[in-house]
């Protein structure tokens, strides 16, 4: 039992947002007014490893911590340089040994999350162009989930507001570089006890989710007449502020979660079928502090279509 009450799993929705490689608030893709892109994706997570501390401990009774996600989105061209983006993930989380009973997984509608992406500059420059955007999000829990049920809770149950800048240089000849860096603001989430310690005693149900930079790089190139996109990149997220996971104790939300991760993308898109796309994915957590050592593969499919 010592084993598991060591293990943690900290699942931040902005992962997902992460690795989905359809039209998103964090790529420098922009849709025309009145185009409109439907995506569907299946994610699944696991972990044998995680982080106490800056510590890679082994899982002991639990072995294996799976998460699943499904995540439809819709983006919305309601300008050339303006997109909205609205998505709703669905969550699962379980392990591959059953506890003796005492605990199980969580499953559920995790948070309503809102995006604006507003291009700011887009012109010739050399043999290529420079596009300069910057994106705004909002989420929220939509379901009423236990935060503090870790490893298997299902989000932060926070409030939280996001700022992001994102500046890409594509070649003419299809290969681009970008880079994205942005700030997370994270309030407080209710938990179900009355005290808690984060390097001192608290005596309130209400935890502080930690606030966290985000840093994202990426090298891509488009093949096939621009049917085919590969993309490799590199993820990494520091929180700004939260306590380590304490020997023999659970994670919870007040916990500083950082993290490096390296991914692979491809999507494609069907020309005899206008509109349609296939992607897929994969992404491996490099090194972190207070979560697990997430091995992640994904796929989906995206449908563009004009209003």
């Amino acid at each position: 039992m010592k084993n598991f009450t060591k293990s943690v799993l900290l699942l931040v929705f902005l992962c997902i947002a992460e690795v989905m490689q359809a039209q998103t608030p964090l790529d420098a893709i922009m849709m025309e007014q009145r185009e409109s892109c439907l995506a569907l994706t299946y994610e699944y997570g696991s972990f044998n490893e995680y982080w106490e501390g800056e510590t890679l401990r082994k899982n002991g009774t639990i072995e294996d911590v799976a998460r699943t996600a499904i995540v439809p989105m819709i983006a919305i061209g309601l300008h050339d340089k303006v997109n909205f983006y609205i998505a709703v993930p669905y969550i699962k989380t379980e392990s591959s040994e059953p506890n003796g009973g005492y605990l199980m997984g969580a499953k559920g509608f995790q948070d309503l999350s809102l995006a604006l992406k507003v291009e700011i500059l887009n012109m010739e420059l050399g043999k290529g162009k420079l596009a300069v955007l910057a994106s705004g999000g909002y989420a929220t829990p939509i379901t009423n989930y236990l935060s503090d049920y870790r490893p298997y809770s299902i989000g932060n149950g926070t409030n939280e507001w996001s700022a992001r800048g994102i500046v890409q240089y594509k070649f003419d000849m299809g290969l681009y570089i970008r880079a994205t860096g942005g700030h997370l603001f994270r309030g407080d989430t209710e938990v179900e006890r009355d005290y808690y310690y984060n390097n001192g005693s608290y005596y309130t149900p209400w935890m502080d989710v930690p606030s966290a930079w985000e840093y994202n790089g990426a090298i891509g190139m488009w093949f096939l007449d621009s049917s085919l996109k590969l993309e490799a990149s590199y993820y990494a997220l520091n929180s700004t502020s939260g306590d380590d996971i304490r020997k023999y104790n659970a994670a919870q939300p007040t916990n500083k979660v950082n993290f490096n991760q390296v991914g692979f993308s491809a999507q494609y898109f069907i020309k005899p079928v206008k509109g349609l796309g296939v992607l897929a994915y994969y992404s491996q957590m490099l090194d972190g502090r207070n979560m697990g050592k997430f091995t992640t593969f994904g796929a989906g499919l995206t449908y563009q279509f004009k209003i």
